[in-house]
C-alpha cells in the first residue's frame, strides 16, 4: 500500500471499531490488529488513538453539516425546507451508519456539549435565521425564532437517532411524518401561545 492507501485503511478500520465500542473501548492495539499492521504504523500516521478519532470525527461532521446546510440553503417553501433537512439527515444515516453512530455514541443530541450537540447547534443557528424571516413575514414575534429552531432541529435529530437503530419505516415515510408534525403545528400557529392551565386560571376547581 502507498502511505495514502494505508492511512485510509486505518481510518476505515478505526471508524468501525469506534462505532462498535466507542472511544474509550477502542485501543491502538485493536486498530493495528484489525488492519494487520504493527502499532508503530498507527502512531506514525496519526500519533495515537486521539489523532485517528479526531480525523474521523472531523470528516463526519463536515459531511453531515454540508448535507444539512445544503438542504437549508436551497430556496423554497418552508415546508420543503423541513422535508429536505429531514431527508438530508436520514440519507446521511443510511449512507454512513458507522459515522453517525460515532457522533452520537459519545455526544448524543440530548447532551449539553460535545461534537454532535455542537453540530446540531450550528444547524439550529441556520434554521433560526430562516424562521425569523418567516415570522416577520407573518407579523409574528421574531424574538421567539431561536427557541423554535431548537425545537425543530432537536425533533429531527432525535428522530434520526431513533431511526438509526430501528431502520423502519422507510426514510421517506419518517420524513413525511416529521413534516406532518412540524408543518401542521406551524400552519395553525398561535400568535401568543399559553398553556391550557394558564388560560383557565379564572376557572374555580370542581
Amino acid at each position: 500500500m502507498t502511505a495514502r492507501e494505508r492511512r485510509e485503511q486505518l481510518l476505515g478500520v478505526a471508524r468501525t471499531l469506534f462505532a462498535e465500542r466507542g472511544f474509550e473501548g477502542t485501543s491502538v492495539e485493536e486498530i493495528a490488529a484489525r488492519a494487520d499492521v504493527s502499532k508503530p504504523v498507527v502512531y506514525e500516521h496519526f500519533g495515537g488513538k486521539e489523532g485517528v478519532y479526531a480525523v474521523i470525527v472531523d470528516r463526519e461532521v463536515e459531511a453531515l453539516l454540508t448535507a444539512l446546510s445544503g438542504a437549508l440553503a436551497e430556496r423554497g417553501h418552508p415546508k420543503q425546507l423541513v422535508e429536505r433537512a429531514a431527508l438530508a439527515l436520514l440519507d446521511y444515516i443510511e449512507s454512513s451508519p458507522d459515522g453517525f453512530r460515532m457522533l452520537v455514541r459519545d455526544s448524543p443530541v440530548a447532551q449539553a456539549s460535545g461534537t454532535f450537540s455542537s453540530l446540531i447547534g450550528d444547524v439550529a443557528a441556520q434554521v433560526e435565521h430562516l424562521l425569523a424571516h418567516q415570522f416577520e413575514k407573518r407579523e409574528l414575534d421574531a424574538s421567539a425564532a431561536p427557541i423554535y429552531s431548537q425545537m425543530l432541529v432537536g425533533m429531527v435529530a432525535l428522530t434520526g437517532q431513533h431511526w438509526a437503530e430501528v431502520r423502519e419505516p422507510a426514510k421517506e415515510e419518517v420524513a413525511a411524518h416529521l413534516v406532518n408534525l412540524a408543518w401542521n403545528g406551524l400552519s395553525d400557529f398561535e400568535r401568543d401561545p399559553v398553556l391550557p392551565s394558564q388560560g383557565d386560571r379564572d376557572v374555580s376547581p370542581g
